[in-house]
């Protein structure tokens, strides 16, 4: 996360998007919430593996994104973009990194907007199972959309949405 914060510090941007992977997903998933908790199922890719642990020891038990998460939805599938928000970052590595963006952002940058997309597998990586996959062009002009959304508009929209993968 200290690489993150070192980052925003030196480039100062308007907006953040952190990106992960989610295996299984058969879309874009934006992310609504990020939770004060790490409980990984299985190692990180340096052996951890928190159990029921705090992210940020006295930090708020959760942050919501301050992306105008239903509009980057909306602008993406209007372009064809398979996309939706959704309401868990999971309590992985990607949750962790999302939580501690928007720590740092609520305690020392709050006009910086930040979020967190989660990207489904692409068909290269699902040769040998059944997961769900989106093509590497979908998933850029579905990130292209996100960063311009983000960078335009402040304000979100109100329609039905949200899932839970």
């Amino acid at each position: 996360i200290q690489t993150v914060w070192k980052a925003i510090e030196q480039n100062k941007p308007d907006a953040i998007i952190s990106l992960g992977q989610a295996g299984g997903r058969s879309c874009i998933s934006i992310e609504r919430i990020a939770i004060n908790i790490d409980d990984a199922r299985i190692p990180d890719n340096k052996g951890n593996q928190p159990i029921d642990e705090t992210i940020i020891e006295n930090g708020p038990v959760a942050y919501w994104s301050t992306l105008p998460n239903k509009r980057i939805v909306h602008n993406m599938r209007k372009a064809g973009v398979p996309s939706a928000v959704s309401n868990t970052a999971g309590t992985f590595v990607c949750n962790h990194l999302f939580y501690g963006v928007m720590d740092y952002l609520a305690k020392n940058a709050p006009h910086i907007r930040g979020g967190f997309i989660h990207i489904p597998f692409l068909p290269e990586q699902t040769i040998h199972n059944t997961a769900p996959s989106l093509s590497l062009d979908l998933i850029v002009r579905g990130l292209e959309i996100a960063a311009i959304t983000a960078a335009n508009e402040k304000e979100d929209i109100v329609e039905i949405g949200g899932a839970i993968h």
